[in-house]
């Protein structure tokens, strides 16, 4: 968020819990992209905040509820408060757990399996959700778009255009089971915690095959989750690359080094398409 934003951000979460009768005197910023990660004090909340435009914090309430009520390992809201979306100053509000971090990583074996069992939970639910394809279009548009994508040469639009489209197709043409995904399960969306592995940021949940979210999973997860399709993990892990580097062209992009990031990636994909 831009730094005026952020200050208007954080005084909305400050002024929601107050209200909540949590008390909350300071905050401490965890993660600040399209939406800033709080942790409150001293009540020791964890507070999600973003533009009331851009926020699907109601779909990602829904969900980490409904995977809550299965035993999924899935970040909680905090028990304090009604779960809902409060909506302040023009942001929306979502209050939940503060987990203490434990020093110790997500090991690779560890994370394929809490994402085997995240899996096992999300095939319960009966949610209203986008596919996976979808988001690659969204990819597929902006590579189309050059004044959304300035920074691409020709070469690099075709390679990523032609990457997109044929990797989608080949996925597609395999068929194989689908389900809801948790869309995006890097380690940054682990959080290590003395109750155990648990996942957060529901909001980019979709459906399509689990080798879609192995994909984003580290590269050694593989081979420990039951059942992968190799050859469909290692397309999956190729579009996931191409999305992600096109997201990083993006004139509007903020991710840091998200440039140097991008023609590295670019590379990668070069490589893997001419091997």
């Amino acid at each position: 968020m831009q730094a005026s934003e952020a200050r208007r951000a954080t005084a909305a979460a400050l002024s929601t819990a107050a209200s909540l009768g949590l008390t909350a005197d300071d905050a401490t910023v965890l993660l600040d992209s399209n939406k800033l990660t709080l942790r409150l004090l001293p009540c020791d909340v964890l507070a999600r905040v973003a533009p009331m435009a851009d926020q699907v914090a109601r779909f990602e309430i829904d969900i980490a509820r409904r995977l809550a009520a299965f035993g999924a390992p899935v970040a909680a809201l905090d028990p304090r408060v009604e779960p809902r979306v409060h909506e302040r100053d023009g942001f929306a509000v979502t209050l939940w757990t503060y987990y203490e971090p434990v020093p110790e990583e997500v090991a690779p074996a560890g994370h394929a399996r809490v994402l085997e069992r995240l899996h096992d939970g999300m095939r319960n639910l009966d949610i209203p959700s986008p596919r996976y394809t979808d988001r690659v279009e969204r990819a597929r548009r902006l590579v189309a778009d050059p004044a959304r994508t300035p920074a691409l040469t020709g070469a690099d639009r075709e390679l990523l255009g032609d990457t997109l489209r044929d990797l989608t197709r080949r996925i597609g043409e395999r068929g194989g089971a689908e389900q809801l995904l948790h869309g995006e399960p890097h380690p940054g969306n682990v959080l290590a915690t003395r109750h155990g592995p648990l996942f957060i940021d529901f909001e980019t949940c979709c459906r399509g095959p689990v080798e879609f979210d192995l994909a984003h999973a580290p590269e050694e997860a593989g081979a420990h989750y039951p059942g992968a399709d190799p050859d469909q993990l290692s397309d999956c892990r190729l579009l996931v690359l191409a999305v992600i580097t096109v997201w990083r062209h993006d004139r509007d992009d903020r991710f840091p080094d998200g440039r140097r990031l991008g023609r590295e990636w670019l590379g990668r994909i070069r490589s893997a398409v001419d091997r």
